[in-house]
């Protein structure tokens, strides 16, 4: 999947889930803004701005949080499984095919 079709799908992820999803992302894996900055390749003020509502991501950053819940759902650590797991169905659900 390419990136403009990755966000053409997630498109209708709304604005205040995107901050939820920074936020919860950041608390699971028990980080502060600045380090999911360093992670993400983003400055500071970015992640604040997207976890705040005052700014929205590029696809490229969609497509990275996306590609970080995938590899967390393979961890070995159940419980940061479960969660990137239920991430991952809360904030990105399989799109059914449309025939």
């Amino acid at each position: 999947m390419n990136d403009v079709s990755f966000h053409q799908d997630y498109l209708g992820i709304e604005q205040s889930a995107i901050g939820q999803l920074i936020r919860e992302l950041r608390q699971t894996l028990k980080l502060t803004q600045e380090k999911v900055a360093t992670l993400l390749g983003v400055t500071f003020p970015t992640i604040n701005r997207w976890e705040n509502g005052h700014a929205t991501l590029s696809p490229l950053a969609l497509r990275q949080i996306h590609t970080l819940l995938h590899q967390l759902s393979q961890s070995p650590d159940a419980t940061l499984r479960e969660c990137a797991q239920a991430m991952q169905r809360k904030y990105f659900p399989v799109r059914e095919l449309e025939a």
